[in-house]
């Protein structure tokens, strides 16, 4: 029974909008390992004219209210695009925000499943944003580690929230922490040099300047788009989006930590991008940029010992050649002569058996978990197995 005093309302204005992207910072004030998010950032990102992904989604934003306060948050999402490819019908939930309100939450995540019911679809999953590269997932292991950009923060308390709610596990992601070593290991080396001994047309192109990454910017990403047809959630980027997406990173990009092999004809085949950890200049200007917020976040990101992976892919053809192998070879080099100690690989499915043999042949070792969750509307079985 939801108590009477508790008002579960759709943002339709500017102010509420603003109470919106403002709320986890009310909530998460003690919260020792929250990151703000980047504002300037997120103003653009919840607006349709800048935000191209709304144009192929059905979308809702809701907040709570409670004696008067803003208690809670959560956004619904359905991704048409990914939907009719997999001939399915999900609604997805995502940056659900509440206190310690049993109540509040499942208020929340009741109203999306009926805007979703009366959209016709059959499943609720998530956390999921527009796609993959939106932050996905609870936190289940690790709620003592800080957090990295694009992840979820959450109290253990919304894991319990969530599965109250009558929503049950679809897919863990695992985060490894992997540690830089003080020189490149033997066996690394002499894979590296077998693998470049092996592709002698392929070249590794690095990167000095933000300039010198844009032409690189649409040949990457359309490469993901071709790769990462397996990868949960993963939605294709249109030109458009492409432009968007590396809009919302170049400025706080370090060209030095992206690697890409080129073939003979100078097509990209494979890249790799990191970045150095900015989470402590972003705590310290509070999540904005200007006017000095900046020069905290270049500060945070020349002082840190902490490597973030974003994002890498391979072609098809070129896989299993020890290409991935040379890209960690770069990277890695890339960090022991910046003093880096170690590197958080971001989330990788668990069932990715393939990139996580290769994060533990590093030494990598899980230090956190994530969850997607799933609730079917409909008394069927599950669409994914």
């Amino acid at each position: 029974m939801v108590s009477p005093d508790l008002r579960i309302f759709e943002v339709s204005n500017k102010n509420d909008l603003k109470k919106y992207i403002h709320l986890p910072s009310k909530i998460h004030k003690n919260h020792s390992n929250w990151v703000p998010p980047i504002y300037m950032d997120e103003w653009v990102y919840y607006n349709p004219r800048k935000n191209e992904t709304f144009a192929h989604c059905s979308t809702i934003l809701l907040l709570a209210e409670k004696n008067g306060e803003i208690v809670g948050r959560i956004m619904g999402i359905i991704n048409h695009p990914y939907n009719q490819k997999r001939n399915i019908k999900d609604a997805r939930f995502c940056f659900l925000e509440t206190y310690n309100d049993g109540d509040v939450a499942r208020a929340l995540l009741n109203k999306v499943e009926e805007w979703a019911k009366n959209l016709g679809m059959e499943r609720v999953v998530g956390p999921l944003g527009f796609s993959d590269k939106d932050p996905q997932g609870l936190l289940i292991e690790g709620f003592d580690e800080p957090n990295v950009i694009a992840t979820n923060c959450n109290f253990p308390y919304l894991v319990d929230f969530v599965e109250q709610s009558g929503y049950s596990k679809e897919l863990d992601l695992v985060v490894y922490k992997i540690m830089v070593p003080p020189t490149i290991p033997d066996f690394y080396q002499k894979v590296y040099e077998r693998a470049i001994n092996n592709q002698q047309g392929l070249k590794l192109v690095t990167f000095k300047t933000k300039q010198q990454i844009k032409p690189y910017i649409r040949p990457v990403l359309r490469l993901m788009n071709e790769t990462f047809q397996e990868i949960y959630g993963f939605v294709e980027l249109t030109d458009k989006e492409m432009d968007e997406f590396a809009g919302r990173y170049l400025m706080i990009l370090d060209p030095r930590y992206l690697k890409v092999i080129e073939n003979e004809s100078n097509e990209v085949v494979a890249f790799i991008l990191g970045m150095p950890d900015i989470s402590e200049g972003i705590k310290k200007s509070k999540g904005y940029m200007l006017p000095f917020g900046i020069f905290q976040v270049f500060a945070s990101q020349r002082k840190t010992k902490q490597l973030n992976l974003l994002l890498g892919a391979i072609k098809p053809e070129y896989q299993n050649k020890g290409i991935d192998t040379i890209l960690g070879v770069a990277m890695l080099k890339e960090a022991i002569g910046r003093g880096m100690t170690h590197i958080d690989s971001h989330l990788e499915m668990e069932t990715n058996t393939k990139v996580r043999a290769e994060m533990e042949r590093m030494g990598g070792v899980v230090y956190k978990k994530y969850r997607i969750f799933a609730k079917d509307l409909v008394g069927i079985d599950s669409h994914f197995h």
